[in-house]
């Protein structure tokens, strides 16, 4: 049997990783400015990662949810005390698109409508209704095309509230910043746009964090940035390290009640021990703020380089512009410095997602080697 071809892939197969690097089975070894689309936080094979794992499988890898599971409480405590979002509730699951799925299913239940806003160049998933909110019709199957999602210019608030005060919008959904879209930002006055409108219309403010949560913008959340307070944010990618884990935090004045969620693996003991140790290391290495610094160190060396047309993002949530597409050049960092690189919707920018324990040594050699094929 042979395996679907749907990803185009790279020749290179990799075996092992350690902290910002990754090793081919030749024994290459390559610095890894990727991370997988950004999922890798903690670094790869982090020995409380490790550890974490290895204990918990040796005792019970998974059992249903039907059963009391410490380990989620546990990961919903350290979750709180890490981001701040006091009250919140937590729902667990398996991956970004399953939480996206399941934030618009809440909104609905909540409010009684079934029309959703999502912005141009959002990414929210590829399953039924995170893909219909998903800018790319490329990936919209007839059967998810229903028509109940527009999609607005991002920044644009008179546009939103001329469709919010119709009331006819369970929710917006918004990502705290667009990683495919080649790191696009909304403006913080347009993020608490969004929140007075919401409130104003009675729609649910839903906050797409899979990328852009867990410390990669130097804050826990992106939105923290502007100060804002969503109804539902969803979490996933660095919330594993690499293991399947996804999650939907819920503002108290959503109830839940029987029909809105519901999962087979979420919150299973395995996932919850991957989380729980990805916490541990993220606070008690102090991940979030080297994310910070290590994002405006990038941000001024990279823009001391000429070809660079400019650098976008935030922390480590980053993208750099050329004027001609990246192709060509990912290939060479790849093939020729031994450096994984990101693509996005946008051709000509480069996503650049590492661990977020990188330091600055990382950073010089990645950008002395992206200036010699530049120069």
């Amino acid at each position: 049997m042979e395996l679907y071809n749907v990803y185009p892939l790279w020749d290179i197969t990799i075996e092992k990783g350690h902290g910002t690097h990754v090793y081919d089975t030749e024994g290459k070894e390559y610095l890894d400015f990727y991370g997988g689309h950004a999922v890798i936080s903690i670094g790869h094979s982090h020995p409380k990662f490790v550890k974490s794992i290895q204990e918990q499988v040796a005792k019970l890898a998974f059992y249903s949810n039907s059963i009391q599971n410490p380990l989620q409480e546990k990961l919903a405590s350290k979750l709180n005390q890490a981001c701040g979002m006091d009250d919140y509730q937590l729902f667990l699951c398996n991956s970004g698109a399953e939480a996206n799925e399941n934030a618009l299913k809440l909104a609905s239940f909540e409010t009684g409508r079934k029309k959703v806003i999502a912005f141009e160049g959002a990414f929210h998933g590829r399953t039924s209704a995170a893909v219909e909110a998903t800018d790319n019709p490329k990936i919209i199957a007839p059967i998810n095309d229903n028509n109940n999602v527009i999609t607005l210019p991002l920044n644009d608030k008179e546009l939103l509230e001329q469709a919010l005060m119709t009331k006819k919008y369970a929710a917006v959904i918004i990502e705290g910043i667009q990683g495919i879209n080649g790191i696009t930002i909304p403006d913080n006055d347009f993020l608490k746009s969004v929140e007075e409108l919401c409130r104003k219309y009675d729609s649910k403010l839903i906050l797409d964090e899979v990328q852009s949560g867990y410390g990669r913008s130097g804050k826990f959340f992106s939105f923290q940035h502007a100060g804002i307070q969503p109804d539902i944010i969803t979490i996933a990618k660095g919330m594993g390290n690499g293991f399947p884990i996804g999650g939907v935090l819920i503002h108290p004045n959503i109830k839940p009640w029987f029909g809105q969620l519901g999962t087979t693996f979420g919150g299973n003991h395995l996932a919850c021990a991957a989380g729980n140790a990805v916490l541990d290391a993220l606070m008690e290495e102090n991940m979030i703020e080297n994310a910070h610094k290590m994002g405006e160190y990038f941000h001024l060396k990279a823009s001391e380089i000429e070809g660079i047309q400019q650098v976008r993002g935030k922390g480590l949530m980053l993208g750099l512009e050329f004027n001609y597409p990246v192709t060509e050049l990912r290939k060479k960092l790849l093939f020729e410095s031994k450096i994984f690189t990101g693509a996005s919707k946008q051709n000509n920018i480069m996503r650049i997602l590492p661990p977020l324990n990188i330091e600055k040594g990382h950073i010089d050699y990645f950008l002395k080697e992206l200036s010699q094929y530049l120069s």
